[in-house]
C-alpha cells in the first residue's frame, strides 16, 4: 500500500466484527475544513491520502485540494487513481489487443507473458453487437441472438481467451444486458474493499486476506454514458481507449480539481411525471447555465423522493448536460437498493458505516456544502415532456408536441418541391393534427386526413402561433414482406423502438410503457405493419419484472417483442 500517509489519515473502522483500515478526511479538518467539500470532492480528497507516494500524489497535491475555492478557475493538477475499469465491447475489444501484444513483446524480449495483467479490475460487458435483424415475433430474439454470435464468434472466441488468460480481467457474457445496467445491478461495490496480501479473483473483486483497506468505489469506463453509475454514488466517467488501459495497468489519471455545480432539488415528482421528463428538464436546465468540465452534483431535501432508478437516469445523461459527472450522494435509498439488488448484507453494511465515518452520508439533517454555483428544481414544477425532434437533449413539453413537430417536419420537407417530378400533395388543414402512423390512404380525396377537430395544445408554448398551415407530402406506394400493399408519406413513424440505456433501465418508465400497451389493446389498436418495432432493455431484470406483471404479453401483442439484451 503506496500511502505516504503524510496527515496521519490511517485509521481503523469496526463494521460487523471486522476490522477495516480507512484514510480518515477529518484528519485534515482542524487545518482546511474539508468538511465542507462536496461529496465528489470528499471521494477525490480520499483518493489522494490513500495513493499518496510522493511521486503522482505528493502532500502539496493533497492540501490543493483540501483547501479547494469553489469560485477559482481550476488550475492546479492531481491524479485520480480510479478503482477499476469498465469496458463495452465496441471500444474494450481494442484494449484486450493491446494487453494481449503487450504479453507478446515481453516473450519477444524473454521475459514471462503472465505478468503482464490489469493492475486494477477490469470488466467487459458485451453488449454493442447485438443487431435487429428479426422484430414483430416472439422468435426475434432467439434469431437475432444466434446471429450475433455467428457474426462475431472471432471476436467473442478472443475475449473468452482474455479472461481466462488474464487475471483481474473479467467479461460479462452478451444478450446480459446494456453495459451501465449490469455495472449498477451486479458489478458496482460503493464501497470498494482490498487486502493487503491480495490477489484479483475472477469476479475482479478482491479476496480479502490480512489488513483489509475499505475505500468508496470509483472508475472509469470506455462509454460516454459510464456516468450512469453516478446515481449509486460512484465517482466515475467517459475515458477513451488509452486513457482506461493506462488505468488499468495502474496509472493514475492526471485532472485538474473541478468547479462543482451544486443542484438543489426539492418537493416530489408529480403525477403522471416521469425520470424520463425529469432528466430532459435537468438537461435543459444545465446546458443553459453552462457546465462543460465541471462536475455536477445533486442535493436537498428532494433527494429522498427520488428512488435510485431515477437517480441513475440522470446520472447517464451527463454527456448531455456536458459535465464530467452528474452524482448523488450515499443515502437510505442507495442502502435500500443494495439489499433489492442482492448485495450481501455485510456489504451494506459497510457502505453505511464508512459513508457516515467519512461524512459522505446525506440526510435530511446534512450541512449544506460549498459549490461553486448552484441551480434549484422543485420536482413538483416538472411536466410531462418529449425528447427531440432531433437531439435527445432537447425537450418539448407534450403541449407543445404537435405544434413542435409540425414545425420541425415542415423545416425539414420545405415547400414539397421534388426533383424527379413527382406530383406532390399538401395537407391544407390546420385544424387538425398530421396523422404520424396513419397511412396517406386513409386521408379523402382532397388530402385532408381524419380527426377530431382542433387540438386544444396546438398553439401552446413556442412557436406555437407559426405552427405551419400546410405540410408538404409526398406519397410512396411500398410493398412490404407479407406482399401487404401500402403507402408511406413525409412524417410517418417507420422505427419505434422501446430501447437505450437512459430509458430501459427505469422500473417506472418501463412499467408505464407495458400499461400503455396493455391499454391500447384493451381498446383494440394495433402497430402499422411498415413500423419497426422493438423491445431491448437494459437487463434481464426488466423481461423478468414485466412477465411477472402480466405487461409482457401486450407488448408483444402491439409486436413490441424482445429482440436483445443490449445497445441497439
Amino acid at each position: 500500500m503506496p500511502s505516504d500517509n503524510s496527515f496521519d489519515a490511517r485509521a481503523d473502522l469496526e463494521v460487523g466484527g471486522r476490522t477495516f483500515e480507512i484514510f480518515r478526511l477529518d484528519a485534515l479538518q482542524s487545518a482546511y475544513d474539508v468538511a465542507r467539500l462536496p461529496f465528489s470532492l470528499k471521494i477525490l480528497l480520499e483518493n489522494l491520502l490513500r495513493n499518496e507516494d510522493g511521486v503522482s500524489v505528493r502532500r502539496e497535491d493533497i492540501e490543493a485540494l483540501a483547501r479547494w475555492d469553489a469560485k477559482a478557475e481550476p488550475t492546479a493538477e492531481i491524479a485520480f487513481t480510479p478503482a477499476r475499469v469498465v469496458m463495452q465491447d465496441f471500444t474494450g475489444v481494442p484494449a484486450v489487443v493491446d494487453l494481449a501484444a503487450m504479453r507478446d513483446a515481453m516473450a519477444d524480449m524473454g521475459g514471462d507473458p503472465a505478468k503482464i495483467n490489469p493492475l486494477v479490475p477490469a470488466e467487459l460487458v458485451i453488449d454493442h453487437s447485438v443487431q435487429v435483424d428479426a422484430f414483430g415475433s416472439r422468435q426475434a430474439f432467439q434469431i437475432n441472438a444466434d446471429r450475433e454470435f455467428e457474426r462475431n464468434q472471432e471476436r467473442y472466441a478472443f475475449l473468452r481467451w482474455g479472461q481466462e488468460a488474464f487475471d483481474g480481467f473479467s467479461v460479462v457474457p452478451p444478450d446480459t444486458g446494456i453495459v451501465h445496467q449490469v455495472n449498477l445491478e451486479y458489478l458496482s461495490r460503493v464501497i470498494f474493499t482490498q487486502s493487503s496480501a491480495s490477489r484479483a479473483t475472477g469476479t475482479g473483486e478482491r479476496e480479502l486476506e490480512g489488513v483489509t483497506q475499505a475505500y468508496p468505489d470509483t472508475l472509469v469506463g470506455t462509454d460516454s454514458h459510464t456516468t450512469m453509475i453516478n446515481g449509486l454514488g460512484i465517482l466515475g466517467w467517459g475515458v477513451g481507449g488509452i486513457e482506461a488501459e493506462a488505468a488499468m495497468l495502474g496509472q493514475p489519471m492526471s485532472m485538474l480539481i473541478p468547479q462543482v455545480v451544486g443542484f438543489r432539488l426539492t418537493g416530489a415528482l408529480p403525477e403522471g411525471a416521469t425520470a424520463t421528463d425529469l432528466v430532459l428538464t435537468v438537461t435543459q436546465m444545465l446546458r443553459k447555465h453552462g457546465v462543460v468540465g465541471k462536475f455536477v452534483e445533486f442535493y436537498g431535501e428532494g433527494i429522498p423522493n427520488l428512488p435510485l432508478a431515477d437517480r441513475a437516469t440522470i446520472g447517464n445523461m451527463s454527456p448531455e448536460f456536458g459535465s464530467t459527472c452528474a452524482i448523488f450522494p450515499i443515502d437510505a435509498e442507495t442502502l435500500r437498493y443494495l439489499e433489492f439488488s442482492g448485495r450481501p448484507k455485510e456489504r451494506i453494511e459497510l457502505v453505511e458505516a464508512y459513508a457516515r465515518e467519512q461524512g459522505m452520508w446525506h440526510d435530511e439533517g446534512s450541512e449544506e456544502p460549498t459549490y461553486s454555483e448552484t441551480l434549484e428544481l422543485d420536482l413538483g414544477q416538472v411536466v410531462p415532456s418529449l425528447a427531440g425532434p432531433k437531439r435527445p437533449q432537447d425537450r418539448v413539453s407534450l403541449t407543445e408536441s404537435k405544434a413542435s413537430f409540425r414545425l420541425a417536419l415542415e423545416d425539414l420537407v420545405g415547400d414539397g418541391d421534388d426533383d424527379d417530378g413527382i406530383q406532390d400533395q399538401e395537407d391544407e388543414s390546420s385544424a387538425e393534427s398530421f396523422p404520424a402512423s396513419d397511412s396517406p390512404s386513409s386521408s379523402d380525396d382532397n388530402g385532408h386526413y381524419g380527426g377530431d377537430g382542433a387540438d386544444e395544445d396546438a398553439g401552446a408554448g413556442t412557436g406555437g402561433a407559426q405552427v405551419a398551415e400546410r405540410i408538404s407530402t409526398h406519397v410512396v406506394p411500398l410493398t412490404l414482406g407479407d406482399g401487404t400493399e401500402t403507402e408511406l408519406d413525409h412524417g410517418h413513424v417507420v422505427i419505434a423502438a422501446i430501447t437505450s440505456c437512459t430509458n430501459t433501465s427505469n422500473p417506472s418508465v418501463m412499467v408505464a410503457a407495458g400499461l400503455l400497451a396493455r391499454n391500447a389493446v384493451e381498446r383494440g389498436l394495433e402497430s402499422k405493419p411498415w413500423v419497426k418495432t422493438s423491445l431491448a432493455p437494459g437487463s434481464r431484470v426488466v423481461t423478468d419484472y414485466l412477465e411477472r406483471a402480466g405487461l409482457l404479453e401486450p407488448l408483444d401483442r402491439l409486436r413490441f417483442n424482445l429482440v436483445g439484451y443490449g445497445c441497439t
